[in-house]
């Protein structure tokens, strides 16, 4: 691996004007392939294997045309006060806005009116009107939803209040300017920790250019693969976070082999040839996460991934290509001018010499008192995960949204009026083809049933489809759609259908928004152990192989579930219990997405990863050179705590930019990211794993000599590259590598 990687470097650098072209050509390849592709639509979003969409799948089929996938809003007014919106005035005014709207949208399906629908509240404070659309959310156009914005303007100037809710006006989420700041903070910490603005810009500029090829290529191929709205969001901030650390990495190996006094070329096939294997291996453990979310078995969480892992890929082919070949073009400008002199004088010292610094006075804390490190790191995480026993999960409603929001306001006034449930409607599906009484008896029999379940508020009369072999029955819960007893209550109906499936074989199904919602936590509940299982067991045998070792993969797995409980713990306190929620742009604490802890799982353990390479591989780099477990130890945190010290602020800096997001998955997933990696980073790979080490002792390296015989032999620590720098000065290897 590491004479493979030392080439390709070299080769990078020589070549460095065709190496450059390609990546920026590419760059603009994928710039015109989503500058020319169709505006997406929305992503299908599926559940196979549930309930809810089985009947979802039976809706479509029974009921043609029924656009059982379309957008919908309701339209809520509430009556000035004084009034009601039974008075002749208030009520024409809701006439108007039925009769206008599928004029101006080709897209309108059905209007309901609400004076037919029994849609007036009981105190004739509230009305509202139903709007279905023909295609979804994503893909009505500007004119459609202009047209719903401005169906009440006119009802608003009589003196009505007028709300819209529903998916029919969902926006792509807006980062904000939060995203630009984590980049400008990233600067910041570049040319802190390189005294250069050539070195600083490098990382940021091949990170920009890698996010810019993954997600133009996601935004070009989104149509064609059904890829979700905020797919391109995640990408881009994991794309953006391990292409600014990668190139760190490189950046800084190359600066410490000039340090050495090797020549340019030398230095960066080097660089490459060690930094770059620890480049490789922690981008595999961040895809292995990422493509591991295909166990969950949702469409949309497996394409999220894919498409991630896929800028992942990107950042680390820049980092071992185009990154070389942009060191070719600075020279020696990756020193400040400072150093430069001093090296021009020889007065610079070597990197082995350097004096003691930050890591080197940490490390040798950590190694005299290692049992107090441990102890302080393990009950303090400890303690910050002890909300996280009271997790619970949901998917964000109209309810979560910022008061601002007309969504907001919409759902607010509905429940007043109505009650909450109101917002989240069960839809029943009777499927009576095979019925003995026929679809109609069941449908009634399923009626009466429910009518009688604790937290029913109201039941719909059935209504059947045009070949009378299905039935469906719109059911109100009397509490909001994420509370615990809108769930009991969908699952007490489908208890009841069991019963009447059994007397009549008719099929009975829940689905609507809040049993998908509710089918979703439970998959991401099921999914939540086995993908730990498979995700930690592949990167276990991948750091195995990297640093021949047993302990030391089991002493990082272990160390990550304790900073990924810890930011359960945090995520908890913040968006669910409410805690400095003002200070985070949290409006209404409640429930944690369902699918934020098993995204945050598979990105955190990639990512931990990456600082356990980085870190621990130089360590085992100085012990096989001879050194013995302790200064080994020392001579890790002398070389890599300043590097990965500042990967981890930019990645902090980078996540924390997405929690300005107007999405509150974007929000709450980056919080989560920038909290996981600052207690990965800086306690457990920092503190914890350092103490660990020191009190295994050579320990620590031991593997059994049967298995060190079967592991194949990457030489992630560049043993194989001693050959290879007494030749470098050899023309003939030059030419030799120039034809690789």
């Amino acid at each position: 691996m590491a004479t493979f990687l030392y080439r390709l470097g070299r080769f990078a650098f020589r070549r460095r004007r065709y190496v450059a072209l390609v990546w920026v050509a590419l760059l603009f390849l994928a710039g015109f392939g989503a500058a020319s592709a169709s505006t997406p639509s929305a992503s299908s979003f599926s559940m196979p294997g549930t309930e809810a969409q089985k009947a979802f799948d039976l809706l479509e089929k029974r009921f043609p045309g029924g656009s059982a996938d379309g957008a919908t809003a309701r339209i809520v007014f509430k009556a000035p006060s004084g009034k009601t919106m039974n008075d002749a005035a208030e009520k024409a005014q809701v006439d108007k806005v039925v009769a206008d709207l599928p004029k101006e949208s080709k897209q309108v399906a059905s209007v309901t009116d609400p004076y037919k629908a029994n849609a007036v509240s009981k105190d004739g404070s509230t009305a509202y009107i139903s709007v279905k659309y023909k295609v979804n959310g994503m893909a009505l156009e500007e004119h459609d939803k202009k047209s719903l914005e401005d169906s009440g303007k006119a009802a608003q100037k009589a003196g009505l209040t007028v709300e819209i809710g529903g998916d029919a006006l969902q926006a792509k989420p807006e980062t904000g300017s939060g995203e630009i700041i984590g980049v400008v903070i990233a600067g910041i910490v570049l040319m802190i920790t390189f005294g250069s603005l050539i070195a600083a810009g490098l990382p940021l500029i091949t990170a920009i250019i890698g996010v810019g090829i993954g997600v133009s290529t996601i935004t070009a191929l989104a149509n064609v693969l059904d890829l979700g709205n905020t797919t391109s969001t995640l990408a881009s901030m994991i794309g953006l976070a391990v292409g600014i650390d990668y190139a760190l990495f490189i950046v800084s190996r190359y600066r410490a082999e000039l340090r050495e006094g090797r020549e340019r070329e030398e230095a960066i096939g080097r660089a490459v040839g060690t930094a770059g294997s620890a480049v490789v291996f922690a981008g595999l453990t961040v895809v292995i996460a990422l493509c591991g979310l295909a166990v969950v078995n949702i469409p949309m969480l497996t394409k999220m991934g894919v498409a991630a892992a896929g800028t992942v890929v990107i950042a680390v082919l820049i980092a071992l290509t185009l990154i070389p070949a942009v060191l070719g073009f600075a020279g020696k400008r990756v020193f400040g001018r400072r150093t430069r002199k001093k090296m021009e004088a020889g007065t610079v010292e070597a990197a082995g010499e350097a004096k003691p610094n930050m890591g080197t006075r940490w490390s040798s804390f950590v190694l005299r008192k290692p049992i107090w490190v441990l102890l302080a790191g393990v009950l303090g995480l400890g303690a910050i995960a002890i909300p996280a026993a009271s997790l619970e999960m949901g998917l964000p409603d109209d309810g979560s949204q910022p008061t601002s929001t007309t969504q907001r306001r919409a759902y607010d006034t509905l429940s007043d009026g109505f009650g909450p449930g109101f917002n989240g409607p069960l839809m029943i599906v009777v499927d009576g083809a095979k019925a003995s009484g026929g679809a109609k008896a069941a449908a009634d029999r399923t009626s009466d049933t429910i009518k009688k379940l604790p937290d029913v508020a109201a039941v719909m009369p059935p209504a059947l489809n045009k070949d009378g072999d299905t039935a469906t029955i719109t059911v109100i819960p009397k509490s909001k759609p994420s509370s615990t007893d809108t769930e009991d209550l969908v699952h007490s109906i489908r208890d009841a259908g069991t019963g009447i499936k059994s007397d009549t074989k008719a099929e009975v199904l829940v689905t609507g928004a809040t049993a998908m919602n509710i089918d979703f936590s439970q998959r991401m509940n099921d999914a939540l152990l086995p993908y730990l299982g498979l995700v930690v067991g592949l990167a276990f045998l991948l750091l195995m192989v990297v640093f021949r070792s047993i302990l030391v993969p089991l002493k990082a797995a272990l160390g990550f579930l304790l900073s990924v409980v810890a930011a359960l713990g945090a995520v908890v306190a913040v968006f669910q219990w409410g805690w400095l929620g003002g200070l985070f742009g949290v409006e209404n604490p409640g429930p944690i997405m369902s699918m934020m802890p098993i995204f945050m799982v598979g990105v955190v353990f990639g990512l931990a990863m990456d600082y356990e390479v980085f870190l621990v591989t130089r360590m085992r780099e100085a012990f096989v050179h001879g050194e013995r477990p302790g200064q080994a130890i020392v001579t890790g945190f002398r070389h890599g705590a300043r590097v990965v010290t500042a990967a981890a602020v930019i990645m902090i800096a980078v996540f924390s930019g997405f929690i300005g997001a107007s999405d509150q998955m974007i929000k709450m997933i980056g919080f989560a990211l920038a909290i996981a990696v600052f207690f990965d980073a800086f306690v457990v790979r920092m503190a914890i794993v350092p103490a660990v080490l020191a009190l295994l002792g050579s320990k620590a390296w031991w593997l059994p000599k049967w298995l060190d015989k079967v592991l194949p032999n990457v030489d992630v620590e560049g043993e194989g590259l001693k050959a290879h720098a007494e030749k470098a000065s050899d023309g003939d290897e030059d030419r030799e590598l120039a034809r690789v």
